[in-house]
C-alpha cells in the first residue's frame, strides 16, 4: 500500500493534463465528413470502454494471483477494480447511445458489440452484489474471485465481436486486421491523447479506491479486536 501511497499524487497530476490537453485537441480537431461533430464523442467512448475492459483484465489476473497466493493485496486490488471498471462500462454504454441516435437513428440495438458490452456492466454490478452479500471476507474474496475468472470469457467476445459477426458497430479504432488503427490523419492524435489520459485516469481511480478499501479493512479489524477486548 506504500507504493500506492506514493503514485496516487504523480497519477492525478498526469491524469489531469493528459484530459486537460486531450480535450483542448477534441475541441479543435476537425470534424468528420461523415459523423460531423458526433465524431467527438468517440473521443470519450472509445478510451472508456477500452478502460472497462482493462479493469476487468486487471480484476481477473488479480483473481487468480489471489486464489494461486492467497494474497490480501491482490483482493484489495480486484475489489478496487470492480466499481471503477463499472464506471468506465457505465460510460461506455451511455456514449455509446448518444453516438448511436443520430448514426444509427436508435438509442439501442441488440448488436453483438453492445450487447456483449451490457454484459460486462452486469457482471461489475453481480460482483459489487456478491462481495457485499457474503460477511465472512474470506469467502467473499473467494467466491467473487472464481465469478471473475469465468466472466472473463467476455473478454475477447467484446473484443473480436465485431470481426466474428456482422454487427452495426463500425471495426475497431485500434489494433484491427491490419494492426493500425482506423482512425487516421488529424482525427487520430486526439484519440492518442486521450486514450493515454484514460488510462492514467483509470490507474488513478484504482489506487484511490484501492487505498480507501485497504482502510476499512484495517478499521474494521480494529473495531473487532475492540469488542474481542471489551469482551
Amino acid at each position: 500500500m506504500n507504493f500506492l501511497a506514493r503514485i496516487q499524487r504523480p497519477l492525478g497530476v498526469v491524469a489531469l493534463l493528459g484530459l486537460a490537453y486531450g480535450l483542448w485537441l477534441v475541441f479543435n480537431a476537425p470534424i468528420d465528413f461523415q459523423q460531423g461533430n458526433s465524431v467527438r464523442i468517440l473521443y470519450v467512448h472509445v478510451p472508456s470502454a477500452k478502460m472497462a475492459l482493462f479493469c476487468y483484465l486487471l480484476l481477473t489476473i488479480s483473481s487468480i494471483f489471489y486464489l494461486w497466493k492467497k494474497s490480501e493485496t491482490a483482493d484489495i486490488i480486484a475489489e478496487a477494480a470492480v466499481p471503477v471498471g463499472a464506471a468506465f462500462t457505465a460510460v461506455t454504454l451511455a456514449s455509446g447511445s448518444i453516438w448511436g441516435k443520430p448514426m444509427w437513428g436508435t438509442w439501442w440495438a441488440w448488436d453483438a458489440r453492445l450487447t456483449s458490452m451490457l454484459v460486462l456492466l452486469i457482471l461489475y454490478f453481480g460482483l459489487m452484489a456478491l462481495r457485499s452479500s457474503l460477511d465472512e471476507p474470506g469467502k467473499s474474496a473467494k467466491a467473487t474471485a472464481i465469478l471473475a475468472i469465468i466472466g472473463a470469457v467476455d473478454l475477447p467476445i467484446i473484443h473480436f465481436s465485431v470481426v466474428w459477426w456482422r454487427t452495426l458497430h463500425q471495426p475497431p479504432s485500434f489494433g484491427g486486421a491490419s494492426g493500425t488503427p482506423t482512425i487516421t490523419g488529424a482525427l487520430l492524435p486526439p484519440l492518442l491523447v486521450m486514450a493515454l489520459a484514460f488510462i492514467c485516469l483509470g490507474a488513478y481511480m484504482v489506487v484511490v479506491k484501492a487505498r480507501e478499501v485497504a482502510a476499512r479493512r484495517q478499521l474494521e479489524v480494529l473495531d473487532l479486536e475492540r469488542m474481542e477486548n471489551n469482551d
